[in-house]
């Protein structure tokens, strides 16, 4: 008799996916396809051999399902069969857990009934490779029975057929005969005839009994099942609706709370606190304990370390992963302690939290028709186009620096760190979560005008102010200084470049940043990645961000090197996958970082390292042997309807709410941004070419005294004349336009046609350059002034750019 088909697939039943299997130390995690079904939980190569070949099953009545972090579990049945697995997403791990625990207490439920109804589990263990289980071999037999009595029904039918047809044949014959002495012959033919139909007729009755009463017994206790799977059904969806009503309960006493102290009260607060962390669990199976293995880049791989790296670094005060697992709990009681100590001088002082908004106008559905703007363009200066606010959001590009600081919590733990390579670590992951809010924002800031300025004064709430100034026009350039009260000082000054390639826009930031550590001295520089803008004609606009950044800590030479990949189709890598390596100054590796730009990062300690095989471009990659990966980063959900509101993040969204006492220059008191936000696109359109105008008057103005004050008396007579020709080309000053850049000039590198026709002496405001002796680059640096100025209310000083 054939095997039976394979049940239906339904919810709470059967649940397939792919899962990633570690195999061995040289091929690490590879991807399988699981299939939990009837408490087996079974794996293939591919969905294609769900048909013929299993790889392994494993029976979850008798299995240990450990959770190891937010991604790996495993799955153990005492040590004859083990799994370790990975789950894509701690979405998918949390998925594949419940289904696990749930086929789990079935299996074990079922057992156990089976055992009360005396039934017992054959004593033969299951063949290699098979792993089927009690339940299975049960099943397996029962249906063999019935089957088998299925077969004698058929066989006793077909025998009283046979009989019958030789009976009623026999018949026939015997009326047809005349009275003979043949007639005894065929009363006794017949006679045995009819008792072999007796017979078989019995048979197929005592079939027929065995068989009703085997289904039966069997329909009650699968009656039974089904009863009790029904009952844990409505159990498990009263738990989860409880869990869901707690969760929402502590969400809103979470966002409600503002004072400190009467949370540190709240027993959920206090269970959190005094749970220990999950590092520190683990960190005691040693012996059992596999780690996380990296998709394979270009240049190194990683495995997990010998089992003795991890016992010594368990005892190790100053490991890495040790420390950081008690990091968050540290700050937190740390802040804790402060508001609650009566001897702080902070607490006479202490103020309500500033409730600021979660919500702005939803982003208008405006038609913008793309030919006609063309074909308005035609016989037009390519940089003298003005761009419409379609294009952009309702911000402005110092705004968009200031986002930079929305996980500024990796900077404060950057300052406790008492190791620098622990340091570059958090520095590191915070050059990468800048890229974070990107993923999804294809619109375009508004190009700051010269002399506007944006504050983020969040002193008393997170510990740090900033201030970003427009400092350049041609090139445009910001200036950007975020001053921390935890020990650390943010500074920048970004110039954007752009390549325009037919389906994608190019944008290379030029400049550097800097971070310093008070404490520490340390100081650590680094360039942004290119960002690309793809389907710029035709098609969904989508963003990546690609290339390689340099962290330097230019006091003790350590370094950081990341490597942002960019997208392709027929890569098998995660998409917008970064990894990063931390070296010392003679170039030993000490750390690796791994994960993607808008979701999380990772980092892992390295105990050895070594030279493996050539890699696909015949390049010989090094393998390293770390521990167990930590959590470092991981993006803010962004909040309920983003979607209508430019994806805007929680912080995006109070950048460009008003704020009494701001600069008059500063980037909120912007009309034209201030109308496009407030869904007046077509008033903030005329706004913005007033203000352009307005601008290339003053530049205008600007350029005609620095011509007089360099040129001697004789020549003032013919600095208007002069001018007037400047003024021409000048009318290409656009507030959109793109940065003119210097042509190579046939009569040397002396002749820049752009520098000589703008000469321009713009001072900045707030920032000064300054000659960075340690990184040997040259910046814009706040000079100080503005936050006295915004106590004492003096803006005298602030030109009227609006």
């Amino acid at each position: 008799m054939s095997e039976p088909k394979p049940p239906t697939p339904t919810p709470g039943d059967t649940y397939k996916g792919w899962l990633f299997k570690w195999t061995n130390y040289i091929k690490g995690y590879q991807r399988r396809w699981f299939v939990l079904s009837n408490g087996l939980l079974s794996y293939y190569r591919s969905q294609a051999e769900m048909g013929h070949t299993c790889r392994g099953t494993i029976n979850l009545a008798t299995a240990n399902i450990a959770v190891e972090d937010s991604c790996n579990f495993v799955i153990s049945n005492g040590g004859a069969q083990t799994y370790h697995l990975k789950a894509s997403s701690e979405v998918e791990r949390q998925r594949w857990i419940t289904a696990l625990e749930l086929a789990k207490a079935k299996a074990v439920h079922m057992q156990a009934e089976s055992d009360d109804s005396g039934d017992e589990c054959p004593a033969a263990p299951p063949s290699s490779g098979q792993g089927g289980g009690c339940r299975n071999l049960e099943i397996q037999s029962t249906l063999r029975t019935l089957g088998s009595k299925v077969e004698d029904l058929n066989t006793c039918n077909d025998l009283i057929v046979k009989h019958g047809s030789a009976l009623q044949r026999s018949l026939s014959e015997l009326e047809a005969l005349r009275v003979s002495g043949d007639v005894g012959d065929k009363m006794k033919q017949v006679t045995e005839r009819a008792t072999l139909f007796r017979i078989t007729s019995n048979a197929m009755i005592n079939a027929c009994r065995d068989f009703l009463s085997l289904a039966q017994s069997h329909s009650k206790r699968w009656q039974k099942a089904l009863h009790s799977e029904r009952d844990q059904r409505i159990r498990l969806e009263e738990t989860l609706e409880q869990l869901a009503k707690q969760h929402n309960h502590l969400e809103r006493a979470f966002r409600g709370a503002t004072v400190l102290p009467s949370s540190f009260s709240n027993p959920a607060l206090g269970n959190k606190g005094g749970v220990p962390g999950k590092g520190d669990a683990s960190d005691e199976d040693d012996d059992n304990e596999f780690f996380d293995a990296m998709e394979d880049p270009a240049e190194f791989i990683t495995v997990p370390a010998d089992p003795k790296y991890h016992r010594r670094s368990g005892s190790n005060a100053s490991g890495f992963s040790c420390e950081t697992g008690m990091d968050d709990q540290s700050v937190n009681f740390d802040e804790l302690s402060l508001a609650s100590n009566p001897e702080s001088p902070q607490t006479l002082e202490l103020e309500p939290v500033r409730q600021r908004r979660t919500r702005i106008p939803d982003k208008p559905n405006y038609y913008l028709n793309l030919w006609s703007i063309m074909k308005n363009c035609i016989g037009k200066e390519l940089s003298k186009i003005p761009m419409p606010v379609n294009f952009n959001e309702p911000l402005s590009m110092l705004q968009r620096l200031s986002e930079d600081l929305e996980y500024y919590e990796l900077l404060d733990k950057a300052a406790k760190c008492q190791s620098s390579l622990e340091q570059m670590c958090y520095v590191a992951a915070f050059t990468v979560s800048s890229y974070s809010t990107t993923v999804h924002r294809t619109g375009k800031p508004f190009n700051p005008l010269l002399g506007e300025t944006f504050e983020l004064d969040r002193l008393k709430d997170c510990g740090y102010r900033s201030l970003c100034e427009q400092v350049s026009h041609h090139p445009p350039a910001a200036a950007h200084h975020a001053l921390s009260e935890k020990g650390w000082t943010l500074r920048q000054e970004i110039t954007l470049a752009s390549k325009f390639r037919g389906k994608y826009l190019s944008i290379m930031p030029l400049g550097s940043i800097q971070c310093l550590f008070d404490k520490s001295e340390n100081h650590y520089s680094w360039k942004k990645v290119t960002t690309t803008v793809h389907n710029i004609i035709v098609g969904k606009l989508w963003i990546d961000q690609s290339g390689e950044i340099d962290v330097v800590n230019h006091k003790t030479g350590d370094r950081c090197h990341l490597k942002f990949a960019p997208y392709s189709y027929f890569s098998r890598d995660v998409p917008r996958k970064v990894t990063g390596v931390v070296t010392d100054k003679d170039g030993k590796a000490h750390y690796v970082l791994s994960g993607t730009w808008d979701e999380k990062m990772e980092f892992s300690r390295i105990m050895q390292s070594s030279k493996g095989e050539n890699g696909t471009e015949g390049k010989q990659r090094t393998v390293y042997q770390t521990l167990k990966a930590k959590e470092i980063w991981k993006k803010n959900p962004l909040p309920e309807g983003a979607e209508n509101m430019y994806f805007f993040s929680s912080l995006a969204l109070t950048l460009n709410e008003s704020e009494e006492g701001v600069a008059p220059t500063d980037s909120r008191r912007r009309p034209d941004q201030r109308m496009m936000e407030d869904g007046r696109w077509d008033e903030a359109n005329a706004e913005k070419q007033k203000l352009e105008e307005k601008q290339r008057i003053v530049r205008r103005e600007r350029e005609r005294e620095a011509v007089k004050a360099a040129s001697t008396p004789e020549e003032a007579d013919g600095v208007e004349t002069g001018t007037e020709a400047s003024e021409v080309s000048d009318e290409t000053d656009t507030e959109d336009s793109p940065p003119l850049t210097p042509v190579a000039s046939p009569y040397g590198p002396s002749h820049v046609p752009f520098q000589s026709a703008h000469p321009d002496n713009y001072q900045a405001m707030w920032f000064d350059k300054f000659d960075d002796p340690a990184s040997g680059e040259t910046l814009h640096v706040y000079k100080g002034g503005y936050w006295e100025a915004k106590e004492q209310g003096s803006w005298d000083m602030c030109p009227e750019i609006f």
